[in-house]
């Protein structure tokens, strides 16, 4: 299974990558710099891959899920509520290709600042 790490500075979140065609796109652009913006509880960042909603985006993510944003282009990264968010869901949004899996905590996020630089890069 694929791995990537997001670093964040004083946090790093690791992921396991799908086998999807997003998922492949990611690794060819790797390493990724880029700098956060947050919306409610999601991260996200602007990346420099370019690739077709899949057939099965969805705006509604389980936290821990990490998507593809493609009218973005950015990855996001959604660990709670965001302001168009209902009965507790994590709603993207837009429909997302979702790429990889978080194999760690994804509320730690909560402390990530807009403007924080971002880092992706490929662990395997």
């Amino acid at each position: 299974m694929t791995r990537i790490r997001f670093d964040f500075g004083l946090l790093s979140l690791d992921a396991t990558l799908l086998d999807t065609p997003t998922a492949s796109a990611i690794i060819a652009a790797l390493p990724i710099t880029s700098s956060v913006l947050t919306w409610g509880e999601e991260v996200y960042f602007e990346v420099p891959v370019r690739t077709e909603r899949e057939p099965g985006a969805r705006a509604i993510v389980t936290p821990g899920e990490i998507a593809y944003w493609p009218d973005g282009p950015a990855i996001a990264i959604g660990f709670g509520r965001t302001p168009i968010s209902k009965s507790g869901e994590t709603r993207l949004a837009a429909p997302c290709n979702v790429f990889a899996r978080a194999t760690g905590d994804v509320k730690a996020l909560a402390s990530v600042k807009a403007g924080t630089k971002v880092v992706v890069t490929l662990l395997d």
